[in-house]
């Protein structure tokens, strides 16, 4: 059986924005809690930039990364787009598995044209009460809905042990502030551009839980 894990890649009005799902081959360290209060203000600053966008699209590509048995990795793409119009509608794309999901506050709808079948649910009346409904009810989650939440600062900031500013670095030609968080199984990095709006220019997960397992 081969052990799976994501990569993602966005683009976020018109700007690069890259998320991945990782491991690690190092054994976890014992956690240590240093957070620096200007990388909390410049995610802050972010998530609330972002929450303040009533309608706002995302062009992406999601990447899925096998390692198989015997050692080779191999990876697959799926590109997508996600249309959101706060505060319940929703419409997402998913090219690669020939997938659509409408929401519109107060059903959701997946649909695959190829096969023309469909099936449609009562949802709750907002978007986020929705992904949470999507994600723990029926399983279904889409990969940047992390950015797409209102309420995204504290979502991403629970359990955080560890926060820092790692330094600056060029992405897409623009100079960004390159952020690292820590908690409990999952290490997360933004990109937040050093001026102008702050909209993530790339965003890395880390899924800490396969440490030991590679």
């Amino acid at each position: 059986m081969s052990k799976s894990f994501r990569v993602f890649a966005a683009s976020l009005a018109m700007l690069s924005l890259v998320a991945v799902v990782a491991y690690s081959k190092q054994s976890p360290a014992t956690p240590t809690t240093l957070v620096d209060p200007a990388a909390v203000k410049l995610l802050r600053g972010m998530t609330d930039y972002l929450s303040g966008l009533k309608q706002f699209s995302v062009q992406a590509l999601n990447m899925r990364e096998d390692l198989l048995e015997s050692g080779q990795r191999v990876d697959f793409e799926v590109s997508s787009k996600v249309v959101v119009s706060r505060p319940n509608k929703l419409l997402a794309e998913r090219k690669g598995h020939n997938q659509m999901f409408y929401y519109d506050g107060k059903t959701l709808t997946l649909y695959n044209p190829s096969d023309k079948v469909y099936a449609s649910v009562p949802a709750p009346a907002t978007i986020e009460e929705m992904l949470d409904f999507a994600r723990e009810s029926l399983g279904l989650s889409y990969p940047i809905s992390d950015l797409v939440y209102r309420n995204a600062f504290p979502l991403l900031m629970q359990d955080v042990t560890l926060a820092l500013m790692i330094g600056k670095e060029v992405i897409g030609g623009v100079t960004c502030e390159h952020l690292l968080f820590s908690r409990p199984r999952v290490d997360f990095q933004v990109w937040i551009p050093d001026s102008g709006p702050p909209l993530p220019r790339k965003y890395v997960v880390t899924d800490t839980r396969y440490a030991s397992s590679c």
